[in-house]
Formats: structure tokens, C-alpha cells, sequence
């Protein structure tokens, strides 16, 4: 019953946030590193571009682009890399389910 309660303040928490009230809820806000150094990061895994590419879902070009600096992560992608930096076993199991 507690959990379904702070559930239900959550929601109650947001829509009062959504509706203006600025000190219902809780703000959190995440910083991502910027620049990325995506070429250590796959280093400390110790795959080669074309085994992190595929074991993490990215086209080969765009980490070798991420790598030679032609390109830099998105938002989303500086997040994964970050979490495959920090826990690459979560997200392998994330992707296996």
C-alpha cells in the first residue's frame, strides 16, 4: 500500500508541476561530459570499432566519425557511451533481454 501511495503522490507531484506549480516535485537535472572521448572509452572495453559497433548498436561509421573527431555524440548517445564507460554489464543486459 506505501509503494502504491508514493506512486500516486508522484503522479498527483507532476501533474501539479505540468499545471505550473513550480515547487511541486523535484527538478534533477544531469550533466553529461561534453566532449566525450569515445575512442578511450572503447579502449577501456578493449573491443576493436567494429566488435563495440556491433555490441553496442552503433553503425561502424559514425564511431570511427565520433573517434576521428569528423563528428560528436548526441545527447542520447553521450549518455550511453557514458553508462557503457561506467557499467558496460548493465547495458549488455540491457540489449540481451
Amino acid at each position: 500500500m506505501a509503494r502504491k501511495s508514493k506512486i500516486i503522490t508522484g503522479l498527483e507531484e507532476a501533474v501539479r508541476f505540468a499545471r505550473g506549480d513550480r515547487d511541486a516535485g523535484k527538478i534533477r537535472k544531469v550533466k553529461v561530459p561534453h566532449p566525450i572521448d569515445v575512442r578511450a572509452i572503447r579502449s577501456r572495453q578493449g573491443l576493436s570499432q567494429a566488435e563495440f559497433a556491433a555490441k553496442f548498436g552503433f553503425p561502424l561509421s559514425t564511431l570511427r566519425n565520433w573517434e576521428q573527431g569528423h563528428r560528436a555524440p548526441s545527447g542520447a548517445s553521450r549518455t550511453l557511451l557514458l553508462v557503457i564507460d561506467k557499467q558496460p554489464k548493465a547495458v549488455e543486459a540491457a540489449l540481451a533481454a
